[in-house]
C-alpha cells in the first residue's frame, strides 16, 4: 500500500522537523522520483502512507546536509540513503531513521 516515514533528531531529541525527503523507484536500473515531501513539525511524511506503491525497490533520501547546516552544526552525512524492497503491496510500511551529524540508523517494519 504505502510507507509511513518519520526522522528522528538524535542530537536534540526530537523529529526532525522541516527536512527534506526524497522517495525514489527502481525502473530497470534507473532510479525515478516518485515523490518529494518536507517532514511535519513531528518528523513525518504521512501523505505517503496512502500513496500506492507496487513490488520492487525503492529508496528514501534525506537530505541531512541543509537540516544539520541550518541548526549551526557540520554532518559527515550530506544525505541519508535507506533502500528497501517492497514485497508486500496491501502492507504499510514503517520507516524510522534515527538522524545526527555522524550517525545514522533505521528501522523497517510492517504496520498491518
Amino acid at each position: 500500500m504505502g510507507i509511513a516515514v518519520q526522522a528522528q533528531d538524535a542530537v536534540y531529541g526530537r523529529g526532525a522537523a522541516d527536512l527534506h525527503v526524497r522517495l525514489d523507484h527502481d525502473a530497470d536500473g534507473q532510479w525515478v522520483l516518485e515523490a518529494e515531501a518536507r517532514t511535519d513539525q513531528d518528523g513525518s511524511v504521512s501523505e505517503w502512507a496512502d500513496r500506492l506503491l507496487g513490488r520492487g525497490l525503492y529508496r528514501i533520501v534525506f537530505a541531512t546536509d541543509p537540516y544539520f547546516v541550518g541548526l549551526g552544526l557540520r554532518p559527515a552525512y550530506p544525505e541519508i540513503v535507506v533502500t528497501f524492497r517492497m514485497v508486500d503491496e496491501t502492507a504499510v510500511n514503517n520507516i524510522v531513521v534515527l538522524i545526527s551529524p555522524y550517525f545514522s540508523t533505521v528501522y523497517f517494519g510492517s504496520l498491518s
